[in-house]
């Protein structure tokens, strides 16, 4: 009976010490500040100030997704500017039962639906994770508040309209080239290698307006 009850008395004491290892460890854990990518985002683009990454940290979501999960549904509000710390997305919509891809982005690109976000209208595209993505976002009404009262983040966000723009051209220069070989080319030569290969070729043929049979044909032929 005594060993018994000396086991006891051990066996309550491994728990205690157990339970008192691991509340230590959450707490540590808990106050150890987070890594926000967007703040070294927002940062590579212009130095910010202490204030700015300040906001910054306090107001950045998060979002962890699974390869083939939606961000974003046609007709949905989009009320997120979200920033790709790992992963590809991509926007596209349906003509008939046909999905037309209209832009691809991957890590350290910001994306949004354009026209649900800034217009706070119904979303014209889907938005799709092709990997397992993690992301960060600003709510709309904190970006208004950041550009309201924070007057480097004027400048900030002229920056990023600017290579949404060249970004937005190159797309429309794409749509608009007649030979699916030229659109190609013109694709390749305008977009991280990196993208180029992580992106799955039946997205990227209806990103270039063919069939995948023609844009194997082509990547075939350059080889």
């Amino acid at each position: 009976m005594h060993d018994k009850g000396f086991k006891k008395e051990i066996f309550i004491l491994l728990n205690l010490r157990i339970k008192f290892i691991t509340t230590v460890f959450l707490i540590c854990m808990n106050s150890r500040e987070r890594y926000i990518f967007s703040v070294d985002f927002y940062n590579s683009i212009k130095p910010i100030s202490r204030e700015l990454k300040h906001f910054i940290k306090a107001n950045t979501r998060f979002m962890y997704l699974k390869k083939g999960d939606y961000i974003n549904r046609i007709g949905d509000v989009c009320y997120k500017l979200m920033i790709i710390n790992q992963g590809v997305v991509r926007g596209f919509f349906m003509h008939g039962d046909k999905e037309v891809n209209t832009w691809i982005s991957y890590d350290g690109e910001m994306f949004t639906s354009i026209s649900g976000y800034f217009q706070k209208i119904k979303s014209l595209e889907n938005i799709q994770c092709l990997e397992d993505c993690s992301i960060e976002y600003l709510l709309y009404d904190d970006l208004v508040y950041c550009l309201e009262n924070l007057p480097e983040s004027l400048v900030l966000n002229r920056l990023l309209m600017e290579e949404y723009l060249i970004s937005a051209e190159r797309r429309a220069f794409i749509a608009r080239i007649p030979l699916a070989a030229d659109r190609y080319k013109f694709y390749v030569e305008n977009t991280s290698e990196k993208l180029v290969n992580r992106i799955p070729k039946k997205y990227l043929a209806s990103l270039l307006n063919m069939k995948p049979e023609t844009l194997a044909r082509i990547i075939n032929n350059d080889q």
